[in-house]
């Protein structure tokens, strides 16, 4: 694209462009958590029981229709929106360029005329003109400026049309544009299936990424087609991967001789116990070949705060998932205690498969549970990226043992806070665990804290740098979510806010 005129370009009003580039940005800002609530409420009116018929049905239907259109939008405007910063930033160097080529020409004074050169000096320079050296440079430097102005005005108009070549697809051409849903829903691809596989194993920020640009009927098509893969995918808001690993749930759960058909009965006995009081309960990671279940006790898409409750050794999903669950269950109630009306929601994590007693001895399992540990927090901070909740890792025995292990996995663990009980010993310290807060809980009749297996005991070298948690002189190992016992009410506290030595 050919540069304006000089004069033009120092003319140009870059402060209504900024104006218009920030309000731009705003609507496409906007259009993701609205998008997200209008979503909300669609799923609601899905599992509702007061609405239905014809009505209900139109209903979700437009709504899957509005999803379509915002996904589309928001996609489109996100990339016009990229073009117009860049145009900004071309036109705001364009603008202040142009100005000082015509007050330095200005001040010899020359002429520049509108493609930036001067006019009436030759390209040799003062020769014939009567200027002196430092006019001469003057000048030269002038025009120096001013072919940059061009240049940077050149590269704004190539943004400029980039910018409105983004949303050509919906139907913007000029000052024509559709302004209803409805007139938009036709311009809208129809009948593409999102293929999950393509980020299967990345980043869980890129996969947040992924299903963020996905429409509702995108989505649904996703986990109806691809259950097993959405299930797993860490980065995934909770409720689509409930609905994904439900589905999974059902068809173990009709194949007796289906892998992991023991986890899967297991997990379905405590979902129904728990929905049957009333609780929600998200099945958040269900790979039952793997032994591999997480059992959430609340939403994980909007709690205030978030414990993830991992357990020691010789626990299994099969046979020890309800009392993990109890556990995760009474750190909630003891949050919620601590800070009434806060919204908590407590996580089961078998998300790695605890050693017996011999394996223990060893660090295999803990490497492999601290590295899917570290996925799954990132996961879950990927999934609320925009709002964040307080996120708590509470560990009990060897579980300490995987949370260290998590803290040396790449990057920053995504945790506010560690709680460490009934620990077995730590290589490291406190400080090594990459969370703000780091709390510890250890019992005065508890050997198993006594017992320098793997490093340092966290309670007894004054060096490690936790804060203690209380605990009873009678407690044993396996009585730290006891509520008789005053470790649980302190755990709770850590998950509602940062909690003071006593």
């Amino acid at each position: 694209m050919s540069a304006p005129p000089l004069t033009a370009v120092a003319a140009w009003d870059v402060p209504l462009l900024r104006g218009a580039v920030y309000t731009l940005t705003a609507v496409a800002d906007r259009l993701p958590p609205w998008r997200a609530r209008m979503e909300s409420v669609g799923r609601s009116l899905t599992d509702a029981d007061c609405w239905y018929g014809p009505a209900a049905q139109a209903a979700g239907t437009a709504l899957v229709q509005v999803s379509g259109v915002t996904t589309a939008v928001t996609t489109a405007l996100t990339d016009s929106v990229e073009h117009a910063q860049r145009l900004l930033g071309q036109a705001d160097t364009a603008q202040e360029l142009a100005g000082q080529a015509l007050a330095a020409a200005g001040a010899v004074p020359v002429p520049l005329d509108d493609g930036g050169r001067l006019v009436g000096l030759g390209p040799a320079g003062a020769d014939g003109t009567g200027l002196g050296p430092d006019q001469v440079a003057a000048v030269l430097h002038a025009q120096d400026l001013a072919l940059e102005a061009l240049e940077a005005a050149a590269r704004a108009g190539s943004a400029a049309t980039a910018a409105a070549d983004a949303l050509a697809g919906l139907g913007i051409a000029g000052a024509q544009a559709p302004v209803t849903s409805a007139a938009l829903a036709p311009l809208v691809p129809q009948g593409r299936f999102p293929f999950p596989t393509q980020v299967l194993n990345r980043p869980p920020a890129e996969v947040a990424a992924w299903w963020a640009g996905l429409s509702t009927a995108d989505r649904t098509a996703a986990i109806a087609r691809t259950p097993v893969v959405v299930g797993a995918l860490e980065g995934l808001p909770a409720w689509a991967r409930d609905q994904a690993n439900r589905v999974h749930l059902e068809d173990v759960l009709a194949d007796p001789s289906a892998p992991g058909h023991a986890v899967a009965v297991s997990v379905a006995a405590e979902i129904a116990r728990r929905e049957d009081e009333g609780e929600t309960v998200q099945l958040h990671q269900f790979r039952p070949s793997e032994e591999l279940v997480a059992l959430a006790l609340g939403d994980l898409d909007t709690a205030d705060s978030v414990a993830v409750v991992v357990p020691g050794i010789r626990n299994t999903p099969a046979d020890d998932l309800d009392g993990l669950t109890e556990n995760a269950d009474a750190v909630a109630d003891a949050a919620r205690a601590a800070a009434p009306g806060l919204a908590v929601a407590g996580l089961a994590w078998f998300g790695y498969r605890p050693p017996g007693l011999v394996g223990a001895l060893g660090t295999g399992a803990s490497r492999a549970g601290g590295r899917a540990l570290d996925r799954a927090l990132d996961g879950l901070a990927a999934a609320r990226a925009t709002d964040p909740a307080r996120v708590v890792v509470a560990a009990h025995s060897y579980g300490t043992r995987v949370a260290e292990e998590a803290a040396r996995a790449p990057g920053e663990m995504a945790a506010d806070a560690v709680v460490l009980a009934g620990s077995p010993g730590l290589d490291g310290n406190a400080g090594s665990l990459e969370a703000d807060e780091v709390y510890e809980a250890s019992a005065g009749f508890d050997p198993i804290s006594w017992w320098d297996l793997h490093g340092a005991y966290p309670t007894w070298d004054d060096d490690f740098g936790a804060v203690p948690l209380p605990t009873d002189a009678v407690m044993l190992h396996g009585e730290y979510y006891d509520e008789h016992f005053p470790t649980v009410a302190a755990i709770g506290e850590v998950v509602a806010a940062p909690r003071r030595p006593d």
